[in-house]
């Protein structure tokens, strides 16, 4: 089965009742894991929307009731932590952490990325968004390590998608408008797929523009599992 995570990321605005019906949707519809994100303010201190960013970051604050929400919801949820002091934060709370693509690109270079470090201290499931090919990476054999392939233009054009070694990836991790895209990750074996969620598109939640709303949801979740009765 086709593992997927719903991102709500930076979409739920700090509300944390948003929050919560964005995670009991994901669970409605058949999701398998929702994800947040966790930033400090070094991160997003020259952004337009940094007040915005900041609330809706997982926070000592939220993270509890998050985390409660989840559990009430029979969900799993995990988060990407953009800095050192959010893996200590998360630690408790979840069994997998994701890495950006932003973040892998360090990585897959010189492997002095701090976060990615701490991060593999903890010995959990790590899931990493790459735009390149990680099969000559020295860590692409590490059992712990799972690999989305990720195209970092938002929104995606398909034109932009290149699948043709999407089997040297284990998921892939969209941001394209077209649910056809990911859906088709799906029927080339993707063990994982990631798409981000909003609750409306006629609002201004930040990541809107790469997100699929709940009806989008609905659809993409009935072919991926088409998809993969077909596969069987």
């Amino acid at each position: 089965m086709t593992f997927v995570v719903a991102e709500i990321g930076i979409n739920w605005d700090g509300d944390l009742k948003l929050a919560r019906e964005m995670i009991s949707k994901s669970k409605q519809l058949g999701c398998d894991a929702v994800k947040f994100q966790a930033f400090d303010l070094e991160i997003v201190k020259n952004h337009l929307e940094k007040e915005r960013l900041l609330r809706s970051s997982i926070s000592q604050e939220n993270i509890q009731k998050i985390a409660n929400f989840a559990k009430d919801e029979k969900i799993e949820w995990f988060c990407t932590p953009m800095y050192e002091g959010a893996v200590d934060m998360l630690e408790p709370f979840v069994k997998r952490y994701k890495i950006r693509e932003f973040d892998s690109r360090e990585l897959l270079k010189n492997y002095n990325s701090k976060i990615f470090k701490k991060v593999l201290e903890t010995k959990k499931e790590i899931i990493i968004s790459a735009n390149k090919s990680p099969k000559n990476n020295k860590l692409y054999n590490n059992k712990n390590i799972k690999w989305l392939y990720c195209v970092p233009k938002y929104p995606t054009k398909i034109t932009d998608l290149d699948f043709s070694k999407i089997n040297e990836f284990q998921g892939y991790s969209n941001h394209s408008n077209e649910i056809l895209v990911p859906v088709v990750a799906a029927s080339l074996g993707s063990e994982i797929i990631e798409v981000h969620i909003t609750s409306d598109k006629n609002k201004d939640f930040i990541d809107n523009n790469v997100s699929f709303d709940y009806k989008e949801l609905k659809e993409l979740m009935r072919q991926i599992r088409i998809v993969q009765r077909i596969k069987k």
